[in-house]
């Protein structure tokens, strides 16, 4: 069991010294406030608390693939822009996103 732990624990250090937790809350943070809306009413866009949104928002909690996703198609954006993966901000053309 103290293994498992472990692993979680180097895990999520590893993804925090890629810079991936800073971009995904900036990103978050930044497309929210963009579009003039509160962390309530994104939690309720996509299906959670706004205590877990927050903590999503702040780093705090990794955001489950699912609600990733509909927070890229919400914004018209993709995934990987929403994770820092790319700068640019627009999705995938259809053709592609749904293969």
């Amino acid at each position: 069991m103290a293994k498992h732990k472990k692993f979680q624990i180097n895990c999520v250090t590893m993804v925090i010294k890629e810079g991936g937790i800073v971009k995904i809350r900036l990103r978050l943070k930044d497309l929210r406030e963009d579009n003039d809306l509160t962390q309530k009413d994104i939690a309720a866009i996509i299906g959670t608390s706004p205590q877990y949104y927050q903590k999503y928002e702040k780093g705090i909690y990794l955001i489950p693939v699912d609600r990733l996703e509909l927070l890229a198609d919400f914004y018209n954006t993709s995934t990987d822009y929403l994770l820092g993966r790319t700068p640019f901000s627009r999705p995938y053309p259809k053709n592609r996103r749904q293969k």
